[in-house]
């Protein structure tokens, strides 16, 4: 009997360690493919930018016309949850402001490439389901101006804070905070100023014009003032993005100390458990042993060392521990076939005997609302009824019983089950 004790309780450890959901680290997610976590992000641009050749004097938001849009479409991974980078191109109209009465208006694309900090990710920890993500970056790339034929590439840094907005899995709404510098040609006053470029586009005398552009400083001099050496670019750029790859987001990855906490304090548990089948079974045999012998039932230990079995002359009838079959959480689908060898057992005697056996369903109490497990344990008792069907018992031999939710045993995945006694 020892024997079978220990073979029954090392497989429910088994199969209870593998069924259940393994402690996973808080912040240390698996390594994903390269063609994980991909995404592409459409939207428009309102913007304002400040030409390095504005006097000093001049009022920055006083200036006719500052604001502009434009479009961008960028493409990017997510490499860890933390670190990404992102390719994104815009095409735009902005104003060069020559003075506070002229600024002519121009076509640019622009590219860049930045590098994506997920602070959300990075101080607090992954999480797929978050709604709100921070997202810093810098960036670099190449400005281009599409008016009056230009060919002048200019390079342009890049920075600016990424906001995302989760929708659902694959769809979010994005709102980007950005700010640019570009050192160069970036509006061509230079080019204009050395053309005789007239900025009104009216007629005029070009040497007008230059006198009235006299006090500003060209860049086709390359003459620095102060911090407006810089063409600058503030804006905020609004859209919708969207992950593409199959694979979204990490998964985490095993708490190795916190598992193997939990198989100790598993097999802990089933020596316990053990010990207790051995001194019960100790209490049943000094039962019988007590019993007084008469001439219509006889006393009996059978030799196999399984089950102890009181013998009567017309109908034998079973006495042992109930055949319990496990289900993983929240589910009424048997997780393991090996759990229906000891039910086999129990079809056929009834069978053979015409015994009606007894399924009773149970769900364990600590996850779930009464409600649930309710129907959870009515569904686990009729999934392993129809098992016994399928061993050839009649239906009129299976009776099921719903507990419900319970803590019965320890730990309290082990609730998670049916049992089939011989009623």
């Amino acid at each position: 009997m020892k024997k079978s004790l220990l073979a029954i309780a090392l497989a429910v450890f088994a199969f209870s360690a593998s069924a259940q959901e393994a402690p996973v680290s808080k912040y240390s997610v698996a390594t994903n493919s390269f063609w994980a976590n991909w995404f592409v992000q459409a939207g428009f641009s309102a913007h304002m930018t400040f030409s390095s050749q504005e006097a000093s004097d001049m009022d920055f938001f006083k200036i006719k016309e500052r604001g502009q849009i434009g479009a961008s479409l960028a493409v990017g991974k997510w490499f860890t949850p933390g670190i990404g980078l992102r390719t994104k191109a815009r095409v735009y109209r902005d104003k060069a402001v020559f003075t506070e009465d002229i600024h002519p208006s121009f076509s640019y694309w622009q590219v860049t490439e930045d590098v994506m900090f997920n602070l959300s990710n990075l101080l607090c920890g992954y999480n797929e389901t978050r709604v709100w993500n921070f997202i810093p970056y810098v960036g670099i790339g190449v400005n281009k101006m599409m008016t009056f034929g230009g060919k002048d590439y200019d390079l342009v840094y890049n920075g600016g804070l990424l906001n995302t907005f989760r929708l659902s899995k694959r769809f979010s709404v994005f709102l980007d905070i950005y700010a640019q510098a570009t050192e160069g040609s970036f509006d061509r006053e230079n080019v204009f100023a050395a053309r005789s470029f007239n900025p009104r586009g009216v007629a005029g005398d070009p040497g007008d014009v230059m006198a009235e552009l006299a006090d500003v400083h060209y860049w086709g001099q390359y003459a620095k003032y102060e911090s407006r050496h810089w063409d600058k670019q503030l804006g905020v750029d609004l859209g919708v993005q969207v992950n593409i790859s199959k694979t979204t987001g990490w998964s985490k990855v095993p708490d190795v100390a916190a598992l193997t906490a939990m198989y100790n304090e598993q097999l802990d548990a089933m020596r316990l458990a053990l010990k207790n089948c051995e001194d019960e079974n100790q209490r049943l045999l000094d039962l019988i042993a007590a019993q007084p012998t008469d001439n219509g039932q006889a006393r009996v230990q059978t030799q196999t060392q399984t089950q102890i079995q009181y013998v009567d002359r017309e109908k034998p009838v079973l006495v042992g521990s109930p055949a319990s079959v496990f289900f993983n959480i929240g589910k009424s689908t048997i997780a393991s076939r090996r759990d229906l060898v000891n039910v086999q057992d129990l079809a056929t005697i009834a069978k053979e005997k015409g015994y009606t056996l007894l399924v009773t369903g149970y769900a364990d109490s600590a996850t779930g609302t009464e409600e649930i497990n309710n129907r959870l344990a009515q569904e686990r008792a009729e999934a392993v009824a129809a098992e016994l069907q399928n061993m050839g018992v009649p239906a009129s031999q299976i009776e099921t019983v719903a507990k419900g939710g319970v803590d019965t045993l320890t730990p309290f995945e082990y609730n998670r089950r049916a049992t089939v006694t011989i009623k």
